[in-house]
């Protein structure tokens, strides 16, 4: 036994050395930093991933490491492992297996492009969505496959990216997104940029053609932006113009004048072309020296006609002013092909305008007024009003908008019900110790001046619904003013029951602007030509004021083939042909006028 034990004792021993000095080797490897050493419950050695939890019984460190670098085969690969760790891991094991190769006799030339293949073979599973971002995948899944309009739909090889998000940045933790999203915000808030700027169309894609390039990239400098990239994004848009520009001679165009006045109160005219593929911007002009001149004005606008070319040019609209009139007529004995016309958002606002100075609609928006201004002045009567459900902001009129006046007022009758509890309660009481709170109190319990409030709201509703038409970029506005105008004057008779002595000041003040500005044969051909209004019964297109107005555009047009225009025109009124087909009846009032369409004759 003696023998026994002396035999053993030095084998521990060096056991036990070998077993001390193996772990102080393993320890000096770089995996140790991100694994926890302990003992399961029978004692045994157990190893575990920091990242993910996992526990290891056996293979060592090495085993970790091929977890953590997510090697298939021998491990389940690691799923919160950050990448940069993850690279850290798989350059140790390539470096192990190099020196090991290199200890054969067997070198080997360092791949120049990077990672091996096999470092890629992850990529090929199907990604999984980062819980972050998966509410944003499913509110826009169509939003990717939706077809660009505008400017993007010319870049869309340049500038659009609907790639797929990577595997790394839907694995990345909460703490690494958030860092992310912190370090873009502080440029934001460093450089003062607006927070609608993530709005932008071209926000994301850069953000995606950032990460494409991967790490160590860096921005664009100063110089690149101002000079450089400056050029090139110069050059995009004069290759889109160029496209547009082949598209005016196929469908004609409209020039259209913008009139501003800048902060140092200089009288500039932005000049731009509609067509039905875009809009595009010509060029701005100072007119602060001749913008009271007519002929200045005309001669103008004939050099934008020839830089687009007469032939193309259908329709010039500009502003209302008398000078602008005076430069349309003498522009129309010009080019007789050429139609002008004001504007017409311009004219529904002067149309506000007038009504809005009448003695009793004026009244009845200084009483509104008094209320708002006194309910926005008392922070207990705003307090009050927020806590009882349904209740909504009151709406204060803008100084140089006529229609937020009425659009305040609308406002303020929708809360009716609310400013009557307010001024019947106990509350109000300590109010009424002033003139300005009695008065208050009385107009709001008047009946009166609420049935006003709601005969001025449907007097203005049709006109406001037709302002947002000819105010809106979404579609074409023209062939919808001249029904839009004959709807604004029929709701308004059939509102005071066609007796002429109440609806007549009203009609009067439409039709003042209405034939002086916007009663053109332009508006009535575009309106006769629209398929809604076409077949629809209780439209005016069968008023012979109509056809004749079609009839004069075709042949101030001096449209070729007047008899073959004739034959198209009687079939579209009949819906003869492929106009009697059952979809494109079906489909008469949701297709808007200028859109492709498949239907030949």
């Amino acid at each position: 036994m003696e023998g026994t034990d002396s035999q053993s004792t030095p084998t521990n021993e060096g056991s036990a050395s070998k077993s001390s000095s193996e772990n102080v080797r393993q320890k000096t490897d770089i995996a140790w930093r991100y694994a926890i050493e302990g003992q399961d419950s029978q004692g045994r050695r157990i190893l575990i991933c920091q990242w993910c939890s996992s526990i290891f019984r056996g293979g060592g460190i090495n085993r970790v490491k091929h977890h953590l670098a997510k090697v298939k085969g021998n491990v389940a690969p690691c799923k919160n492992v950050p990448n940069d760790v993850q690279q850290i891991m798989e350059d140790s094991l390539n470096e192990n297996v190099k020196k090991a190769k290199e200890k054969k006799g067997i070198f080997e030339i360092g791949n120049p492009l990077g990672r091996s293949v096999a470092g890629f073979e992850d990529d090929d599973i199907q990604e999984i969505p980062h819980p972050k971002t998966k509410t944003q995948t499913n509110m826009s899944g169509n939003k990717g496959k939706r077809k660009a309009h505008g400017i993007e739909s010319y870049m869309t090889g340049k500038s659009l990216d609907h790639s797929q998000p990577s595997i790394k940045s839907c694995m990345q933790s909460k703490e690494r997104w958030h860092d992310t999203d912190m370090a873009i915000a502080l440029w934001f808030y460093d450089v003062c940029i607006p927070m609608n700027a993530c709005n932008s169309p071209y926000y994301q894609q850069a953000i995606g053609k950032i990460t494409s390039m991967g790490h160590g990239y860096q921005g664009p400098s100063y110089h690149a932006l101002r000079v450089t990239l400056l050029k090139d994004a110069k050059k995009q848009v004069e290759l889109i113009v160029d496209n547009l520009r082949s598209k005016w001679a196929e469908t004609g165009c409209t020039i259209m004048g913008d009139g501003w006045k800048d902060n140092r109160q200089r009288s500039l005219i932005n000049f731009l072309v509609y067509c039905p593929s875009g809009i595009s911007f010509i060029k701005s002009v100072d007119a602060s020296d001749f913008e009271s001149n007519a002929e200045y004005l005309c001669n103008l606008f004939s050099e934008i006609v020839e830089i687009v070319g007469s032939s193309n040019v259908v329709h010039m609209v500009t502003d209302n002013a008398s000078n602008y009139k005076a430069a349309g007529r003498l522009l129309s004995e010009k080019y007789p092909t050429i139609s002008w016309s004001p504007c017409a958002a311009h004219c529904l606002n002067l149309i506000m305008k007038d009504i809005g100075e009448m003695t009793h609609v004026k009244d009845v928006i200084t009483l509104a007024s008094r209320v708002t201004v006194y309910v926005h002045n008392r922070k207990w009567i705003l307090s009050w009003l927020r806590k009882r459900p349904g209740w909504r902001e009151i709406l204060r009129p803008a100084e140089t908008r006529f229609g937020t006046n009425f659009i305040a007022l609308k406002n303020l009758h929708d809360l009716k019900q609310h400013l009557e509890a307010l001024v019947t309660s106990s509350a109000y009481k300590r109010e009424l110790k002033n003139e300005k709170g009695k008065e208050v109190k009385q107009i709001v319990v008047d009946g009166k001046f609420w049935n006003n409030c709601l005969i001025i709201v449907r007097i203005m509703g049709p006109i406001m619904r037709l302002l947002r038409i000819c105010d809106s970029d979404e579609k074409p506005s023209l062939g919808y003013v001249y029904e839009g105008m004959w709807r604004v004057v029929n709701g308004i008779k059939e509102l005071f029951k066609k007796k002429k002595k109440f609806y007549g000041p009203y009609i009067d003040i439409i039709d003042r602007r209405w034939d002086n500005m916007l009663k053109k044969d332009l508006h009535a051909a575009a309106f006769w030509l629209n398929p809604a209004f076409q077949y629809d019964k209780d439209s005016p297109c069968h008023m012979p004021e109509i056809m004749k107005s079609v009839l004069e555009v075709m042949q101030k047009l001096k449209m070729d083939g007047l008899q073959y225009m004739m034959d198209e025109i009687s079939m579209f009124r009949s819906k003869d042909q492929s106009f009697g087909f059952e979809f494109a009846q079906n489909t008469h009032k949701t297709a808007r006028p200028g859109m492709p369409t498949l239907i030949s004759h």
